[in-house]
């Protein structure tokens, strides 16, 4: 038996509210063959505090649980791995703590996403898992902390959004001691209808050929419904409404009895069922199928897409810098200068290339996005931008450097400016923030100099720049900035000097 080559094998992790799930994959021709599955019921919404910290106990299930899933893709490589945490481990404050133990068990990093990226990867898992049906496609996702709706056309989203009310979420404030009585079933419904206030009209308005839902409690439900004969395809709103009765009629969680309902749904089953009823009557859903593709397949193939530089964070930066009309030349210029300086030093300063140059280019091109707010301190404009934007592809954690790297890249520096990051990536990012501070001081007169014969050496946290003789004679303009960034560069520790 032929074993299969660990570079062509692919792993996606999903750290859900309520279940922690992970894909493990290999690439055939572009398409993705699955290799294995682990699903285990963390329940991590559970054990989320009122001050936004997790239960020991809730953590350590989760942490054993990345153990596993951990010594499964032990041996595969960075690259070929994506894990995720969603709603839940966006609010918790434990994050640094938890994030630390759980990337050491898991033996990769973990990147929070927020929750429009959530859904726009739930829709391109789906895309990927089902025929096009031609026309737009409605997608809705219950997790265990959020509820994602997205409409999309084949594998592009056209709408999507993200609602902070979920199945662990809705069974803890409705039906927390397990009870199930009509009364709280038409407040959870109540409940999620209100949430689902602000956009249904909308949705309604765009319209769409076919209803899918993803993930667990629409399978659950999905699979209840034609069990029982209630539905011979997909989920009704006949369906549903008898469903709720029937969980009414039990009028407790632990008397719960469908075939094949495993013990971990059943206690969250009310809650979900809650929020399935409330989208089904606030968008006018008749009939829901469901697609066995969701957020760790659409992992996969975003992961897929990077691997074969299709990137769709590089369209996100592209199309941010049209919206704020940043000056494309500009933008050529200063990327084109960052990649000499980092050609020179990447081996000394310990910096990938590939990735470097990367952020060294998204930067280059959103540097200016704060223009469109004001001149004066635009470079704070436009960290704030992009830190608070909707950025397709982008983490959370990725989004914040792509944030700092703006916000440093002009005028005063100091450390502080980093604390959105973790600690173990200040080095690198104020390296990069420095080569994209020469690069934008030396187009500050947004001409297209002649540098070829700029050389740069660097020592640990000292760069020399040594121009072509009698450059800077020249330039008076650039000789005085560069004297007033060797004083900003010192304040971090950073030591410039040059001729």
């Amino acid at each position: 038996m032929t074993e299969t080559p660990l570079a062509d094998t692919l792993a996606a992790v999903d750290l859900g509210s309520n279940s922690f799930h992970m894909i493990v994959a290999r690439e055939q021709g572009g398409q993705l063959r699955i290799l294995d599955r682990l699903r285990e019921p963390v329940r991590l919404a559970a054990g989320l505090r009122e001050d936004h910290s997790l239960d020991p106990a809730v953590a350590r299930r989760a942490v054993d649980c990345l153990a596993r899933f951990g010594q499964r893709i032990r041996d595969l490589q960075p690259h070929n791995v994506r894990a995720v945490g969603t709603n839940t481990l966006r609010k918790a404050q434990a994050g640094g703590g938890f994030l630390r133990e759980a990337q050491a068990a898991l033996g990769h990093p973990i990147e929070i996403i927020s929750g429009i990226e959530e859904a726009r990867l739930i829709h391109l898992g789906v895309a990927h898992s089902l025929p096009d049906p031609g026309g737009r496609r409605l997608v809705v996702d219950i997790g265990g902390g959020s509820t994602e709706l997205i409409i999309g056309e084949g594998y592009r989203p056209l709408m999507l959004e993200s609602l902070y009310m979920g199945c662990v979420s809705m069974s803890r404030r409705f039906f927390a001691d397990g009870s199930v009585t009509k009364a709280a079933m038409r407040e959870a419904i109540l409940a999620a209808r209100l949430e689902l206030q602000p956009v249904q009209r909308a949705y309604r308005e765009a319209g769409w050929s076919q209803a899918t839902g993803s993930s667990g409690t629409i399978r659950a439900v999905r699979d209840i419904v034609l069990e029982t004969g209630w539905s011979d395809n997909g989920i009704t709103a006949d369906a549903l409404k008898r469903l709720r009765a029937s969980l009414v009629e039990a009028g407790h969680t632990d008397r719960i009895a469908f075939e094949g309902l495993g013990n971990d749904r059943r206690p969250v089953l009310p809650g979900g069922v809650a929020i399935l009823s409330a989208v089904f009557q606030a968008l006018r859903i008749k009939r829901m199928l469901h697609s066995s593709g969701a957020l760790r397949e659409g992992l996969l193939y975003d992961l897929l897409g990077r691997i074969h530089h299709e990137d769709i964070r590089e369209e996100t930066v592209r199309s941010l810098a049209r919206r704020y009309q940043c000056d494309e030349a500009q933008s050529r210029r200063i990327e084109s200068t960052a990649m000499l300086l980092l050609e020179q030093v990447a081996d000394d300063w310990k910096l990938r290339r590939g990735d470097a140059g990367q952020w060294l280019r998204w930067a280059a091109l959103s540097h200016e996005t704060g223009l469109v707010i004001a001149h004066n301190q635009y470079h704070r404009h436009g960290a704030y931008l992009i830190e608070h934007s909707d950025l397709p592809g982008f983490s959370l954690r990725d989004q914040r450097l792509l944030a700092t790297l703006v916000r440093t890249h002009r005028r005063k520096l100091k450390s502080a400016m980093l604390d959105l990051l973790p600690e173990s990536m200040h080095q690198t990012t104020l390296r990069l923030a420095t080569l994209l501070r020469l690069a934008v001081l030396l187009h500050r007169d947004r001409a297209a100099h002649e540098l070829g014969g700029l050389r740069v050496r660097c020592k640990n946290e000292r760069i020399t720049l040594a121009f072509p003789p009698g450059w800077l004679d020249d330039h008076a303009l650039t000789r005085a900035d560069l004297d007033q960034e060797r004083k900003y560069l010192k304040a971090v520790g950073i030591r410039l000097s040059y001729g």
